[in-house]
């Protein structure tokens, strides 16, 4: 039966399907240990679910088996071409804004969701009177411990799973299920002593191998937060207007990254770069059409503009002021403080480098 599903995974675009337990995930207390420091920040629903997350039981009554599957985001030869952030500290003159990599396809909860739906069917199908349930980063499950105990892959010390075969450009999909199924073997972790995701993490997030603290991570600060930025962390931010790659980016175990076929058909080249000076000119209606079906839709225009304001301010030049002075003049408060950053620094740097070329 798991040759059936797993033939069935690869047919619907699935890169890799593996099988675990619906026992509770090895890592229970560490994940009660991380809410309980508050490095969550504002994630509450992290903190509202975490029973289930520690029971699989909990989320599906009755629930013997979860099927683990990875879908490759990797633009194969192309992977290396996208690095495009800029160091929050670099004095560079650049326009454009860097949206994560995951981000510049259509939304992967809604691709992933339609081939899940069916392949879960397609489990119902095989067993009659199993019952199923399907998530896509969506569900109450601590799904990267599940998925290294499936052998899907190993928890890197960035804290995302890394896969032996596909790199760590991989969405991770998920299907709990009351039919019983062999587990396979898991995966064991092959970092050894490689700690460059520490070293490129531009914010410290990753406070110590395997340790994430999620309020300082750019990720979280960019998607997550919905409020101010903390003024700390805004140049670490650079260019970047919604995620970061860096600690995925450098991973040796990208060299075995592949391209996946079923989200190439729904790339977004557009989102590759943005202009940053273009971003600042939507209204709301704009904003909806034009990141419609993106998961960039998640921030709101409050919070991408509030992004592209902080990106502004790190490698703008004079020539932004008038554009964020009249964000000065939004209604959205939040858009005005960081617009009111922005301008600081672009007048600060300025002044700096009037002076640098100023005759002694």
């Amino acid at each position: 039966m798991k040759a059936e599903i797993r033939k069935q995974a690869q047919t619907l675009g699935f890169d890799a399907c593996q099988f675990t337990s619906a026992e509770p995930p090895p890592h229970s207390e560490q994940f009660q240990q991380w809410l309980v420091g508050g490095k969550h920040g504002e994630m509450q629903y992290l903190h509202r679910n975490s029973f289930k997350r520690v029971a699989p039981d909990r989320v599906l009554p009755g629930a013997r088996s979860i099927i683990t599957l990875a879908t490759s985001y990797s633009r194969g030869s192309d992977d290396q071409e996208l690095d495009h952030s800029i160091g929050g500290s670099r004095d560079c003159r650049e326009s454009a804004g860097v949206v994560a990599r995951y981000a510049r396809f259509s939304d992967y909860h809604d691709i992933i969701g339609e081939r899940l739906k069916e392949l879960a069917a397609y489990v119902t199908q095989l067993a009659g009177g199993s019952r199923s349930l399907w998530y896509v980063d969506t569900g109450p499950l601590l799904e990267r411990d599940l998925a290294q105990r499936a052998g899907l892959g190993f928890i890197g010390k960035h804290t995302n799973l890394i896969s032996r075969t596909l790199g760590n450009w991989i969405f991770i999909s998920e299907i709990i299920t009351t039919l019983e199924l062999p587990p396979d073997a898991p995966e064991r972790n092959r970092c050894g002593t490689c700690v460059r995701c520490l070293t490129a993490c531009p914010t410290a997030a990753i406070t110590a191998p395997f340790e994430l603290d999620a309020r300082r991570c750019i990720s979280y600060l960019t998607i997550e937060l919905k409020g101010s930025i903390p003024v700390e962390f805004r140049r670490a931010i650079g260019n970047r207007i919604y995620g970061c790659d860096d600690c995925l980016a450098v991973c040796p175990w990208n060299r075995f990254a592949r391209e996946g076929s079923l989200m190439k058909s729904h790339r977004r080249p557009e989102l590759d770069q943005v202009e940053l000076l273009e971003l600042l000119s939507l209204d709301d209606t704009a904003f909806k059409k034009r990141f419609a079906g993106s998961p960039i839709l998640r921030t709101k225009r409050r919070g991408l503009l509030r992004n592209v304001c902080v990106a502004l301010g790190n490698v703008a030049d004079e020539s932004a002021l008038p554009a964020l002075q009249r964000m000065l003049l939004e209604p959205e408060p939040l858009i005005q403080e960081h617009a009111y950053w922005a301008i600081q620094e672009i007048e600060r740097r300025t002044a700096l480098t009037t002076a640098a070329e100023s005759p002694s």
